[in-house]
């Protein structure tokens, strides 16, 4: 049985990572960028004995719809399909039950897919029910370091939705929306207004129907224990404000971060 103290939850969203601290996880926030989650997620998971990427994602499948929960034990991407052992697996089935989710692999993409005609080509060519910018670096880092991971993401945008130039900006490194450049992008193309109002309102549901779900996944593990070296604080040895923290690669485990 794993504790809260040794789960990882990775993100991109601040707001994603406030749900996984509310449901007493510690969690990175990598902000949409791979390459920086990878090496945030790698270097984390040395003190780590369980892996979660967590958060909203796209729907690929086209019976999935916003705020549905995908819980995922397998993770793809161009060139690899990773999972853990039979028994995690089977394990995290039995979550999923009680959680109300829907099994089966997600894809872990280096850009968004963001057009209706991308989300049928990607579901018809690798069978995901999802896609995140976040679930490849985990698996990746799981398999290196020799632990579990799992997926835990509730669809934002499903796969009749176009998302909207606005919509792909990229986020700010602390994952919170670049909210200048998304109001000059709408003053550019202002007919795109309508089609953002509905992306917000499915990420709300999302972002609702997450949080209910990680409180549910946060019961399946043991109150938080000690780990040696990081004297009960927490796998990344802080309390962070505002419930959710990002770790500069210099800070990743070795000192109280600035916040």
């Amino acid at each position: 049985m794993f504790t809260l103290a040794t789960v990882l939850c990775a993100s991109g969203l601040a707001a994603e990572g406030r749900a996984a601290r509310a449901a007493g996880f510690d969690v990175i926030v990598g902000g949409g960028d791979p390459d920086r989650t990878e090496a945030l997620v790698s270097a984390a998971a040395r003190r780590a004995q369980c892996l979660v990427s967590f958060g909203i994602a796209g729907g690929l499948a086209p019976h999935l719809r916003s705020g549905d929960i995908v819980l995922s034990t397998e993770v793809i991407d161009a060139a690899t399909r990773w999972r853990p052992s039979d028994d995690f697996s089977r394990r995290m089935t039995q979550v999923a039950t009680r959680i109300g989710a829907i099994c089966g692999p997600v894809l872990g993409a280096q850009s968004v897919v963001s057009t209706q005609a991308d989300k049928a080509r990607t579901w018809s060519d690798t069978g995901a029910l999802a896609v995140d910018l976040e679930s490849a670096a985990v698996a990746r880092a799981a398999a290196a370091a020799g632990i579990p991971f799992l997926v835990l993401r509730a669809i934002a945008d499903p796969a009749n939705r176009q998302l909207p130039p606005a919509a792909l900006i990229p986020l700010a490194d602390d994952g919170t929306p670049a909210i200048r450049q998304v109001l000059a992008e709408i003053l550019r193309r202002p007919r795109q207004l309508g089609a953002l109002l509905g992306v917000a309102r499915e990420t709300r549901r999302a972002l609702v129907a997450l949080a209910g779900a990680a409180r549910v996944l946060g019961g399946e593990f043991s109150a938080p224990a000690p780990v040696p070296g990081l004297a009960g604080a927490g796998l990344a040895g802080i309390e962070p404000a505002h419930g959710v923290f990002d770790m500069p690669g210099k800070d990743i485990l070795s000192r109280p971060l600035p916040v």
